[in-house]
């Protein structure tokens, strides 16, 4: 029999199971210095809500919380299926990292800069690159010019970009991706996407993904772990987007009649407004009646769990 072909495993199990641990930190590492096109070193991962392994949380999201050797915070976070607040979480999970690694009564000085990273699944929106970067810029209003804040340090007063302390932001949308990768950071977004690495691959961390991320060389019980992972997150996306087409397709259909009913652009107007809201209803009641639990139904439609269970009564 002939040599089974490698498999790669995909990135969110690899850092739920496998890049938490420091003999594959470099893997990780990687990722991280062709993204920050900076040699970047993990110290220690800390604790995060991504290290939980429950059933409801195997295929939605999972994180990774790390230090790097400069004391600052990297936040790696992918997400599978579609959240409609999700600019929002990302700013929450920052704010509470900010908070959560300084102790009362600490100077404000021993705050942490904190990088948040986003591999996403899913259509965030519209834009046309698959890599956005987001960070605090204080621009002048009438001379354009970026302020410096004069700050204290090892006693010297030395001048500080607020870019220098507040977080930054790094959106990867891996399902725009579609060139031939040819730079190192593409190489690392077609391996997000595929599950592809290169054999003869320079690309750092890729190079060791080769080597510890190998789909055969996990246990019978880690491969069937694996591929159920897999299939939830098929069966997940087919079933939201099958709810979605079909309570889209009922709101439109409730939209156009009552345009017509009216007769006037008032009368259009209110029904294309009540045809959207029959739609996210719609989509709520069928996701009730494939079984997904409440909390699930509110992040795939904006609509808060009392909303839910009053509408579904």
């Amino acid at each position: 029999m002939g040599k089974l072909k490698d498999r790669y495993i995909r990135f969110d199990w690899a850092i739920k199971r496998m890049l938490r641990d420091k003999a594959n930190f470099a893997v990780l590492e990687g990722l991280l210095t062709v993204l920050f096109e900076d040699k970047t070193q993990i110290v220690e991962i800390l604790e995060s809500e991504g290290n939980q392994l429950a059933e409801t949380d195997k295929f939605n999201r999972v994180d990774i919380k790390a230090k790097n050797s400069k004391g600052e915070i990297i936040l790696v976070e992918v997400q599978n299926t579609r959240e409609v607040y999700y600019l929002e979480r990302i700013l929450y999970g920052v704010a509470k990292t900010i908070t959560e690694h300084i102790s009362l009564g600490e100077s404000y000085g021993n705050i942490k800069k904190v990088y948040s990273i986003s591999i996403v699944y899913f259509d965030l929106g519209k834009g046309n690159d698959y890599l956005y970067h987001g960070q605090n810029r204080f621009i002048g209003v009438h001379t354009s010019d970026e302020l410096q804040i004069s700050t204290k340090q090892e006693d010297a007063i030395l001048p500080k970009y607020p870019r220098e302390i507040f977080p930054e932001y790094y959106i990867i949308r891996v399902n725009e991706f579609d060139k031939v990768a040819k730079t190192p950071l593409e190489e690392w977004v077609n391996y997000l996407k595929t599950g592809e690495i290169e054999p003869d691959t320079k690309t750092p961390g890729l190079s060791e993904a080769r080597e510890k991320l190998k789909y055969y060389s996990m246990t019978p019980g880690e491969r069937y772990a694996y591929d159920e992972h897999l299939n939830a997150i098929m069966i997940q996306n087919d079933v939201l987007s099958t709810a979605k087409l079909e309570g889209l397709t009922e709101g439109r259909a409730e939209g156009r009649a009552e345009g017509r009913a009216e007769g006037i652009a008032e009368g259009r107007a209110k029904g294309l407004a009540e045809g959207r809201a029959e739609a996210i209803l719609a989509t709520a009641r069928n996701l009730k009646s494939m079984g997904f639990p409440t909390e699930d139904i509110s992040r795939a439609t904006g609509l808060t769990i009392e909303d839910i269970l009053n509408i579904l009564r």
